[in-house]
């Protein structure tokens, strides 16, 4: 069962395994005295194994149109292969999170790299539409070893303020994909087919692979694995499930995260239907957005999370998110306020983010000291799946207003803000690194 909150001095003092918050990651000791991935390449190796799936999503976006005609079929089938990608990256963080605290977090990590550089190239080769949904669950469901996994590794070197400070400087990694896929996407159309994306997939993917193979230490020694198999797995994820706080800071990272995806679904339609702003003008807001959650990370990691505790840092993010929500409903429906203000208000809310998911994470994977594969799983997944419910939800009210994107944003932080003082309680938390 999930212990108790406490400070990161008394985590560290009763989990020797664990360095104090300054430090640079410590291998266990029977991996000591091998080379192993430290400092800024263990932050590279880390960022982008959870960049890849993002990157294998992103960057196929541009050559649906393409894969449509090349194949053969209709539009709604080959959207299918984007559903069965993102299917398959929920799922599979349900199966290789349990599975990496039974068996350790190396065998299962490169075991889902390698299905996942294998279905890559088969996606390549495929003939059909069918053929290819269905090698793009397989291909989301092997890469989501590198996102759950990869949290976890985090959790078992850092806990409390360090773990916020890690998950923060993994942003600097992984939050340059949804930046760069769909350009890197569409410049690969330009000189080859909708097969280079995946070439360059297996590419990608097999270089991770051999850093990760070669770099990686294993941060799950034996003795702190689980045994039993499905069945505690099982019985772990119920556990971590009737904890209160854990799926407080689960359920408000992931309907605030909700909001994001409701920014995702309806701003191209917003900026460019609406405020008739040209496709490049979009990819700029979209560009300067996404910088905007990585400057907020670093500014969480790096200055935030040494003079405020993660819970009051998460509120606070929850908070900036609800404004910028509010203040969106109410220019859009009440004034006829132009694009400028509207970008300022959806960069304010995209780059709350930076602040909210990384205190999220490293506050729920704090109450899971001996199970971090099971509640990254969890997280990851619960997380993804309430936020994707939300992107349909901004098209049910159509794509001539920016008022339906504008409730759907301001409903999610609402309801977050709602749960995070509802089941986190934060004025319940005394200990100085929580309080």
């Amino acid at each position: 069962m999930p212990r108790p909150e406490r400070s990161t001095s008394a985590a560290a003092s009763a989990a020797p395994h664990l360095p104090v918050p300054s430090s640079a990651p410590t291998p266990p000791a029977e991996h000591r005295g091998r080379k192993t991935a430290t400092g800024a390449l263990l932050v590279f190796t880390l960022g982008s194994l959870t960049a890849l799936p993002p990157l294998s999503i992103d960057m196929y976006i541009p050559a649906l149109p393409t894969v449509t005609h090349a194949l053969h079929s209709d539009a709604s089938t080959v959207q299918l292969t984007l559903t069965a990608c993102l299917a398959g990256l929920a799922l599979g963080q349900l199966v290789l999170g349990p599975l990496s605290d039974s068996w350790g977090r190396r065998r299962p990590l490169v075991a889902g790299m390698v299905l996942f550089v294998i279905a890559s190239l088969l996606c390549a080769v495929a003939p059909t539409a069918p053929m290819l949904t269905g090698l793009r669950l397989i291909q989301g469901a092997s890469g989501a070893a590198g996102v759950v996994i990869a949290r976890a590794i985090v959790r078992d070197l850092y806990s409390g303020v360090a773990a916020a400070r890690y998950f923060s400087s993994l942003m600097l990694v992984s939050g340059v994909a949804p930046i760069a896929a769909p350009v890197i996407g569409g410049q690969l159309l330009r000189i080859t087919s909708w097969r280079g994306i995946f070439v360059l997939l297996v590419v990608l993917g097999s270089l991770i692979l051999l850093l990760a193979a070669i770099k990686l230490p294993e941060t799950l020694p034996p003795e702190r694995r689980h045994r039993g198999g499905l069945r505690t797995a099982l019985r772990t994820m119920r556990g971590l499930g009737a904890d209160r706080v854990f799926s407080g800071y689960v359920l408000a990272g992931g309907i605030t995260f909700a909001a994001m995806f409701a920014y995702i679904s309806g701003s191209s339609f917003v900026v460019q239907d609406v405020y008739h702003a040209s496709p490049q003008t979009y990819s700029l807001l979209f560009g300067v957005n996404s910088v905007g959650i990585v400057a907020m990370g670093q500014l969480n990691g790096r200055v935030l999370v040494r003079r405020f505790s993660l819970v009051r840092l998460l509120g606070t993010g929850i908070a900036l998110a609800l404004a910028a929500g509010v203040g969106l409903l109410l220019v859009v429906s009440l004034t006829d306020a132009g694009l400028t203000a509207v970008a300022v208000l959806l960069w304010l809310m995209v780059a709350s983010m930076g602040m909210v998911m990384p205190n999220a994470t490293a506050l729920a994977l704090g109450r899971a000291d001996h199970s971090a594969g099971s509640a990254s799983a969890l997280l990851g997944t619960l997380q993804f799946l309430i936020g994707a419910a939300a992107a349909p939800l901004v098209g049910l009210g159509g794509t001539g207003s920016a008022l339906p994107m504008a409730i759907v944003i301001t409903g999610a932080t609402v309801l977050a803000m709602a749960v995070f003082l509802t089941l986190c309680r934060p004025w319940q938390h005394t200990h100085p690194a929580d309080a």
